[in-house]
C-alpha cells in the first residue's frame, strides 16, 4: 500500500524567542515492510542544524528557532510504501542490546493496579504471543480510550488507576506489563490511516514486544489489532520520551499553543 502523509506542527510562543532548539523525530524508518519513497521537511522561522541517527536508529533532526520568532511551523510530507506482515517486524537490530528493553522506566513502572493486570493475565495460563494478545484485550476493556484526561507525563500506573487514557497510555501499560513478564517491549510512534477519513486526529502510538522465533511484533492496543499496511513506523524507544515527535528547549519564553494537523491517504501506485 502506498500512503501519502502530510504532517504540520505549529508552535506559538507567548513572547519572542531568545534562543530555542527543537529535536524532531518525524522521518519514517526504513524497516522491514516499509519503504520510504519520498520525504521532505520544511520550516518557517526555524532552520535545520544537523541530522543524525540516535541509539534506537531513529532519524533525529535538530533545528534552531530564529531569534525573535513568535511562531514556528514544521511541515512534513512524503510517500511511504507498506506491506502486511501481520505486525511482525523481525529480529532485533540496533545499537542497544535486547535486554535494555526489559528494564522499566518512570512512565512504564508497574504499581499495585498494573500488577493486578499482570496477575489477571497470568491466571489464564497463556504464555508468549497468546498472553500478550490477552493483555492487549484486557487493557482495552479496562482503560477506556478518552482524550483530554491524560498527558505526556502520565504514567502507566496513573492511567490504570484513572481507567481512561489515549494510545500513548495504552502503549505504556502494555510495555510495563510485558516487561514485568520478562518480555522485551518498546514504544512506537507513527501514523495510522483511518479508513473513514483523510484528516487524522493526531499521530499514533502503539507497542512492540519481542517474541522468540518471531522477533518484534506490534500491538495496537487502542484499536485491538496488530499493525497492518495502514501503519507507518516513525520512531521507537523505551517509552514516549525516546520516541516523541518533537522535544526541545527555549530561553526567554515558553510555548503557549501547539496545533497539529495530520493527513494520511492511500495513493494509487503507477505501474
Amino acid at each position: 500500500m502506498r500512503l501519502s502523509i502530510r504532517h504540520t506542527t505549529q508552535y506559538r510562543f507567548k513572547e519572542p524567542v531568545v534562543h530555542a532548539l527543537q529535536r524532531l523525530r518525524l522521518t519514517p524508518k526504513a524497516t522491514q515492510g516499509q519503504k520510504i519513497i519520498d520525504w521532505k521537511m520544511s520550516y518557517e522561522n526555524a532552520q535545520k542544524e544537523l541530522e543524525y541517527d540516535d541509539q534506537h536508529f531513529n532519524t533525529v533532526t535538530l533545528v534552531s528557532v530564529n531569534q525573535g520568532a513568535k511562531d514556528v511551523v514544521v511541515q512534513c510530507e512524503g510517500l511511504v510504501d507498506t506491506e502486511d506482515n501481520a505486525g511482525v517486524i523481525g529480529q532485533h537490530a540496533g545499537n542497544l542490546p535486547l535486554w535494555s528493553f526489559t528494564g522499566q522506566t518512570r512512565l512504564t513502572k508497574p504499581g499495585p493496579e498494573l500488577k493486578r493486570f499482570i496477575r489477571d493475565v497470568s491466571s489464564t495460563g497463556e504464555t508468549g504471543l497468546d498472553a500478550l494478545h490477552a493483555l492487549s484485550e484486557h487493557i482495552r476493556s479496562d482503560v477506556e480510550y478518552r482524550t483530554g484526561e491524560t498527558g505526556v507525563h502520565t504514567t502507566a500506573e496513573d492511567a490504570v488507576k484513572l481507567g481512561r487514557g489515549v494510545c500513548q497510555d495504552h502503549a505504556h501499560i502494555f510495555i510495563g506489563a510485558a516487561r514485568a513478564m520478562d518480555i522485551p517491549a518498546r514504544y512506537v510512534s507513527g501514523y495510522l490511516m483511518m479508513n473513514d477519513r483523510i484528516d487524522q486526529e493526531a499521530t499514533h502510538a502503539w507497542a512492540e514486544a519481542h517474541i522468540d522465533g518471531l522477533g518484534w511484533v506490534g500491538f495496537d492496543i487502542s484499536n485491538g489489532i496488530s499493525p497492518d499496511p495502514r501503519y507507518v513506523r516513525v520512531a521507537t524507544g523505551r517509552d514516549y520520551n525516546d520516541a516523541s515527535p518533537i522535544t526541545g528547549i527555549s530561553f526567554g519564553t515558553q510555548s503557549d499553543e501547539l496545533t497539529v494537523d495530520v493527513a494520511v491517504e492511500q495513493q494509487t501506485i503507477q505501474q
